[in-house]
């Protein structure tokens, strides 16, 4: 049985989120992340060939033979939506809110992150579904994940956009259920590795191994 994508991304803490210049290097860079540890990937529709590259990644695993879990972002219509679940797409998420897609998501039972910045589009987006990504995170900052906490404490709310490697245990502390990063992560493979391993909580009972 697998694990719920939600508690993929909350135990992992931090996603990576890919913009390629195509599918081949988004393919090379997922395969370089779930070797290091990491098993929750967002990639984005702005990747020239990114069905293709979701297609190629989906059936893939971990360091630890569990099965990758491949979601796709910057998805703001349903044909986008279908096009990622039948490539294999674990989840989807939406830079800003995406009625369209989140109807869709539900028809397929899919697991949607809506995006939103302002207090009433994420309370909407964790309403609907749980979860709400927060975009661009930079500009409210950690103090702005506080503060909506403090009034969804039981959402997971995933802050992305400008934020560093090193700056994700803050955000964390804030509340953030799990941080966005596009960029800086480390190529070195024993680098990249230490930083999942650093930040990475249990998932489930059920999260175990693949034999």
């Amino acid at each position: 049985m697998s694990c719920r994508p939600y508690a993929v991304i909350a135990a992992q803490r931090l996603l990576p989120v890919l913009r390629d210049a195509d599918a081949d290097e988004a393919v090379r860079r997922t395969t370089a992340l779930l070797a290091a540890g990491c098993r929750a990937v967002e990639l984005t529709t702005s990747t020239p060939g990114w069905a293709d590259a979701v297609a190629r990644t989906a059936p893939l695993t971990d360091a630890t033979g569990r099965s990758a879990l491949i979601g796709v972002g910057t998805v703001t219509t349903a044909a986008q939506a279908e096009q990622a679940l039948d490539a294999g797409a674990g989840f989807l998420i939406s830079p800003y809110p995406a009625p369209e897609v989140r109807a869709f998501a539900r028809r397929r039972g899919a697991a949607f992150i809506e995006g939103g910045f302002t207090p009433g589009e994420i309370a909407e987006a964790a309403r609907t579904a749980g979860a709400a990504k927060v975009f661009p995170a930079h500009v409210g900052g950690p103090r702005f994940i506080r503060s909506l906490k403090a009034v969804l404490p039981e959402a997971l709310i995933i802050p992305t956009g400008g934020i560093r490697p090193g700056e994700v245990r803050e955000w964390l502390a804030a509340g953030a259920g799990a941080v966005g990063i596009g960029e800086g992560l480390p190529a070195d493979p024993g680098e990249l590795a230490a930083v999942f391993a650093e930040l990475a909580l249990p998932c489930c009972p059920r999260c175990t191994p693949e034999r």
